[in-house]
């Protein structure tokens, strides 16, 4: 099959990296994988990997942007994909009007995924117009099928997000070399039982929290460093400012460590001794979370959103239940004294007695590719008919 993923661009984000790393697993297998953004530093190794790169502008949310539908239109005659897989809601509506004219004979296929949970209303409804609905997980599939019901739950199909076993590997070391460099730089570190905290500096990501965490573990004599991982969200910088204070009251400066943006997160996973997942609300999924499941690395996180489902199936002890007001996926959970007690039991007891685990394989790429492509040919043999 001739594959094309649409997305807005190909930056460093999780949607992103699947989308290459499924590219990847295409060109593998023998399909023509081609994908279309308006570029990104994670072009060059799309193209290495035997994929092509098409750069159309199919990224800016501007009524400006309808502009590109026909040239679009054009576009995807010349190339004939047999499936279009839309990854994000502006270049779902630019496919959606440029293949509406397509005669039924002539036109690919559409697969489309849910990777959020998106606002409910009519422009995120663009992505149920699809022949076929791929949800990143359980939660995002109950999502849907409650505020979309419009979509067909028969045309639902959950492909959990998998992690890529190759460069996740369990039971290594990482590097002597990167090693002996992160702790060089780090000196602070090295000695102590890490925590990782992954995921960009916000106010819902669960970062407070994740301070009172260690506060309480080093309160209770328990040995260990937190480390903050992620950059700052555009325009908030402040809220860093705020963690930095925090930190600075409870006298943790020399127990927490901001590392921003890193590009050897597995390493990283391979050397903590716990990995946390403290969202104020539900996420779709939580890649960390397998990452961290994969090399080995126990993960303690809410029972609530994607990451409890790998959880669930890998390592159910590492999760704390939270009680919900309502099924609004922007209602965060309020932190209380109870639920800081039990993540504070709970992280003892992974770093005391460490789990022995493996990740569930239906969270591995090779799983997910081989579901997303029997969903790709159910819809060829759907629209070749």
């Amino acid at each position: 099959m001739k594959v094309l993923q649409v997305l807005p661009e190909l930056n460093s984000g999780g949607v992103e990296r699947g989308t290459v790393e499924f590219a990847r697993h295409l060109v593998k297998t023998g399909h023509e994988s081609l994908v279309m953004s308006a570029g990104g530093k994670l072009v060059p190794t799309l193209e290495q990997q035997g994929s092509q790169h098409l750069t159309f502008p199919v990224h800016k949310k501007s009524l400006l942007s309808l502009r590109h539908v026909l040239p679009l239109r054009r576009l995807i005659k010349s190339i004939k994909p047999d499936i279009i897989h839309v990854r994000s809601r502006l270049p779902a509506w630019l496919i959606y009007l440029a293949i509406g004219k397509f005669p039924r004979n002539q036109r690919p296929g559409i697969v489309s995924t849910f990777h959020g949970l998106y606002s409910t209303n009519r422009y995120s409804a663009v992505m149920g117009k699809a022949d076929k609905v791929i949800a990143i997980s359980d939660c995002v599939k109950e999502y849907i099928t409650h505020f979309y019901p419009s979509v067909p739950a028969s045309d639902i199909t959950v492909v959990h997000r998998g992690v890529d076993t190759e460069t996740f590997q369990a039971n290594q070391e990482p590097p002597t070399e990167w090693r002996e460099a992160f702790y060089q730089s780090f000196p602070v570190l090295e000695g102590k039982p890490l925590i990782i905290m992954p995921g960009r500096l916000s106010r819902w990501k669960g970062q407070t929290a994740f301070i009172d965490l260690i506060h309480r573990l080093k309160s209770s004599g328990q040995s260990c460093h937190g480390i903050i991982i992620g950059g700052t969200t555009p325009g908030k910088d402040h809220f860093k400012e705020e963690l930095l204070s925090k930190i600075q009251t409870l006298n943790l400066s020399d127990d927490i460590t901001l590392l921003g943006h890193r590009n050897d997160i597995e390493h990283l996973f391979r050397e903590a001794s716990l990995v946390c997942n403290l969202s104020l609300r539900p996420e779709p999924f939580g890649r960390t979370v397998i990452e961290a499941l994969a090399v080995g690395c126990p993960v303690l996180a809410f029972d609530m959103g994607g990451p409890a489902e790998s959880l669930r199936y890998s390592l159910p002890t590492g999760l704390i239940s939270v009680t919900r007001k309502d099924a609004n996926p922007r209602t965060e959970i309020e932190i209380t004294d109870s639920i800081l007690e039990r993540l504070t039991q709970t992280a003892i007891q992974l770093l005391t007695s460490p789990p022995n685990f493996t990740l569930d394989s239906q969270f591995t790429l090779d799983t997910q590719a081989r579901k997303t492509l029997e969903v790709y040919q159910s819809v060829y043999n759907a629209v070749r008919r």
